[in-house]
């Protein structure tokens, strides 16, 4: 029997996973709403998830025995709403589900943790007051949701305003450190406005993503395409570095948000992290890969990333040094960063895929 079957998922809290979060400041999310594959996730430690398009549309087909049946009621309940507007009732339905389960975990940290993602609209990411409204509506659909917002210069500005609405705020579509630092002092801004405008003041539980296996994915794309050998080994620690980097900014200057470590590509997106206040967000079935693995736990977060790969990396990729150096982007240049693009890119697929899934069972062809 593999690992991610649920009696296998039995005993998980002596395993390598249980172990680092009952044992360092570090905490463990999973990487999906799907509220099945969540309860297997706590049995692990789990106290967070995350959702976005791809997530969701992946969480909907796997289980469109319940989900067809339903989105046919939604479209009799609302019978003048387009596909678009049909498939984001059922992605909300799903992170309400799944942000049902993870009520103790909110309420055990005093809403630090125990937080449902639920990601805004890629199609809204040119336009700030547009995602600010969707993330306030997210919001309130369960008192433990943190919305979604991409780290591009709009999104930045939307950021800072959620916050000062009271919106939780999950920073997406951020792959590097200077949009992990701007994205913070964003929300520093948000909670400082609110503290001015005598707003009441409460846990935010707010983080800011790294994706660090799509920053690795870029630049082996990009070392590709100029044709630049490199030891390959090198790229897998660029997203490790990167969130090093951020992490160690973030306790040095005060930032309230945490950083959180998604799109996993190796394990050490995992294990090189443990012992920092962050968040870490792995795939369930990379969850179950390293408690079938048993992976050592030390707390390695103050380990440095070896200087001969940072060095190498930095003269040789300099998309690496955009990534990594505070000062690498301004903030004029998130949107055109070619990890931005892609993933951008693939949200926006992501939203038509799920329209027309929609579209195929409210109009099935002939």
């Amino acid at each position: 029997m593999s690992a991610v079957d649920g009696e296998a998922v039995v005993g998980a809290a002596h395993g390598p996973l249980r172990a680092a979060v009952e044992s360092t400041p570090t905490v463990l999310w999973n990487d999906s709403a799907d509220p099945a594959e969540l309860r297997r996730s706590i049995e692990f430690g789990a106290v967070g998830a995350t959702c976005n398009p791809v997530i969701a549309l992946t969480a909907i087909r796997n289980d469109l025995d319940a989900w067809g049946p339903r989105i046919r009621e939604l479209s009799e309940l609302h019978p003048t709403a387009g596909e678009s507007e049909i498939g984001w009732l059922v992605v909300q339905e799903l992170s309400i589900a799944a942000a049902k389960l993870l009520e103790p975990a909110f309420a055990a940290s005093g809403g630090r943790d125990g937080r449902l993602s639920i990601q805004t609209d890629p199609r809204l990411h040119r336009d700030a007051e547009a995602l600010v409204e969707q993330a306030v509506l997210f919001s309130g659909l369960a008192e433990n949701i943190i919305v979604k917002i991409p780290a591009t210069a709009v999104g930045i500005r939307a950021i800072e305003e959620a916050t000062y609405r009271g919106v939780s705020v999950n920073v997406t579509v951020s792959f590097t450190v200077p949009q992990a630092v701007a994205a913070a002092e964003a929300i520093e801004r948000g909670l400082n406005r609110r503290s001015e405008a005598g707003l009441a003041d409460r846990e935010f539980g707010s983080v800011v993503t790294i994706m660090g296996g799509r920053l690795d994915d870029w630049l082996k794309i990009w070392t590709q395409r100029h044709r630049v050998l490199i030891d390959p080994g090198y790229l897998e620690w660029a997203g490790v570095a990167a969130l090093k980097r951020a992490h160690h900014t973030f306790v040095e200057r005060g930032y309230r948000a945490r950083v959180l470590s998604a799109a996993f590509r190796n394990h050490m997106q995992w294990s090189e992290l443990i012992g920092g206040d962050l968040v870490v967000s792995p795939p369930f079935d990379w969850q179950a890969r390293i408690h079938e693995n048993g992976l050592p736990t030390p707390s390695r977060i103050d380990v440095p990333v070896d200087s001969r790969v940072i060095e190498t990396l930095q003269e040789r990729v300099p998309e690496f040094r955009r990534a990594y150096e505070l000062d690498g982007l301004s903030i004029s240049e998130f949107d055109c960063f070619g990890a931005t693009r892609a993933t951008l890119r693939q949200f926006l697929d992501a939203d038509a895929q799920l329209d027309a899934l929609v579209r195929d069972i409210l109009v099935p062809a002939p």
